[in-house]
């Protein structure tokens, strides 16, 4: 792909000081969503504010869609950023917030004032346009944050930590407008400390800790790479002893563990491919009724976990 489409890091460090950011950061990431994983103090935030063109980095070079953070002008038409942190002007609505920010992007009051429109409704906030933001709960400051960073219909959206806050709903609702928008072919990067929650949503995940990048890419791909870990599978049965006892048998199965329901057992291999063989064999011998086999590691936390040890998780 075109570097022009895509975000590039190479060899980027960040420095506070005698304090790491990030640590010599290699990083291609092509459109849709992809999940920045990691514990709090991991580097997350510091390798959004160095995309987002508000810190620069000690070394390395930094390009968003072929654009500089060195030119803000021509990168904060293609980037639409949202922080953590809740700040706004003070007395702020969310119609003034959102239409002095397209002022600042030289649309025309007329637009400005149409265009936000539309993005609080996105965001589902018609109902709260006139009030203070000061006013608002947590879920609702989240949400115009996004419409603020949607609004200009930025290429590129970064968002740190934006589920944070949220009720069930609101976060079911953010998260289609996120898809929406990665699978209409823009770049939509968050961060989250909550692995489960971008294993959910991302095309990629890119896992960081100690201001390193540690694995990137599709999640079960990355799981593939990690040989040293037996793959574990989740068979639910009937019978799920029978199925620890016959897989005991196959010499490169490492353990079995029946699930304390009694509903299932998770079993323990070298080879994955030789135990989805067998287990045909053993289903069909054992006259066993079968209601789902699948990976039971294939996801973030477990992953996370494979490479840092439990303690590097949040």
């Amino acid at each position: 792909m075109n570097p022009s489409e895509q975000i590039v890091l190479e060899g980027v460090s960040k420095f506070y000081g005698e304090v790491l950011g990030v640590n010599n950061v290699d990083l291609r990431i092509e459109p849709g969503l992809t999940g920045l994983v990691g514990p709090n103090g991991a580097g997350k935030s510091t390798l959004m504010n160095l995309l987002a063109g508000l810190i620069r980095p000690t070394q390395g070079t930094v390009r968003v869609l072929g654009i500089s953070p060195g030119k803000p002008e021509d990168l904060f038409r293609k980037v639409g950023f949202c922080t953590q942190w809740d700040t706004f002007p003070p007395g702020a609505t969310g119609k003034s917030l959102l239409e002095d920010t397209l002022r600042m992007h030289g649309l025309a009051r007329r637009t400005a004032r149409e265009r936000a429109k539309v993005a609080l409704e996105t965001v589902g906030l018609t109902a709260a346009v006139g009030r203070r933001i000061d006013a608002y709960s947590k879920g609702m400051k989240q949400r115009v944050k996004l419409a603020n960073a949607l609004c200009h219909n930025p290429q590129v959206l970064i968002l740190d930590e934006p589920l944070n806050g949220l009720d069930p709903q609101g976060r079911a609702e953010f998260i289609d407008i996120l898809m929406d928008l990665a699978g209409r072919g823009h770049h939509v990067l968050v961060s989250s400390h909550i692995l489960h929650e971008v294993d959910l949503i991302s095309d990629t995940i890119v896992m960081m800790h100690g201001g390193r990048v540690v694995a990137e890419g599709n999640i079960r791909d990355v799981r593939h790479e990690i040989v040293d870990q037996p793959v574990q599978i989740l068979i639910r049965c009937d019978r799920p002893e029978r199925v620890a006892a016959r897989a005991f048998e196959l010499d490169h199965v490492v353990g079995a563990r029946i699930l304390d329901q009694g509903e299932g057992v998770i079993v323990s291999t070298r080879d994955g491919q030789a135990f989805f063989e067998n287990l045909p064999c053993i289903v069909l011998e054992e006259n066993l009724a079968i209601e789902t086999v699948v990976p039971a590691d294939e996801d973030v936390r477990a992953v996370y976990d494979y490479l840092i040890g439990p303690e590097g998780g949040p």
